[in-house]
């Protein structure tokens, strides 16, 4: 359980540390990172640590996720704490290192909404409900290994960055949000980043099990 402990927090302190660090550096330098470089730099990353942990610690680098496979029977309710811990440390220890980088920096990367709150609860859901899709059809839920699960889920974050992202942050993941917003002090809103996430990743496992066989999301298949 310790390397898996350890691989979760290095993993989300990678997806935090260079993707809202593109965010943080873009502003620095004027826009030169770019919207699109932004959200490459978020889709590359995930797929980098997949490849990295995915045999270790299954590479949730996401609370929701987590909460997802568990809902899902394919990872053990017991361990959701440690992984959701192991998470939360690895985004605030790398927003912290963002923050003494760039002290200048109003944000940190923190996902602001840019329409009302509704509307961008109900845009995170689904964004999240996409993100799950892929991921419990690609993955073992303790495991995620192989070409397939780090290519697709690293283009659904790209995807769901370049398109989403001006207007929600297109977050999908409560770590992700959260720290930023704490160490940044930008807390308006940060409920929508962190229940819409979940609800998106229960809704994607309840759709498994409605369009596929009973046993679809159960650990062993």
């Amino acid at each position: 359980m310790t390397k898996r402990f350890i691989s979760e927090t290095i993993g989300t302190f990678a997806l935090v540390f260079c993707g809202t660090g593109a965010m943080v550096i873009n502003d620095f330098t004027d826009g030169t990172v770019t919207h699109v470089g932004v959200a490459i730099t978020f889709g590359l990353i995930v797929m980098g640590m997949i490849y990295a942990f995915g045999d270790i610690s299954g590479a949730h680098m996401n609370p929701a996720v987590t909460i997802g496979f568990a809902y899902a029977k394919k990872f053990p309710w017991k361990e959701v704490p440690l992984y959701v811990l192991a998470q939360l440390i690895g985004a605030f220890v790398a927003s912290g290192l963002l923050l003494y980088l760039f002290p200048e920096s109003q944000t940190l990367g923190a996902t602001l909404p840019q329409l009302s709150a509704l509307k961008v609860f109900i845009f995170e859901i689904i964004l999240s409900f996409f993100l799950m899709v892929v991921i419990i059809n690609v993955s073992t839920g303790s495991k995620e290994i192989g070409v397939v699960a780090g290519i697709a889920i690293g283009s659904v974050v790209l995807l769901e960055a370049m398109f989403a992202g001006p207007i929600t942050g297109a977050s999908m993941n409560p770590a992700r949000s959260i720290a930023p917003a704490v160490v940044s002090g930008n807390l308006a809103d940060l409920w929508i980043y962190i229940f819409a996430p979940i609800i998106g990743c229960l809704l994607a496992v309840m759709s498994c099990k409605l369009v596929k066989n009973e046993q679809c999301c159960d650990e062993d298949c």
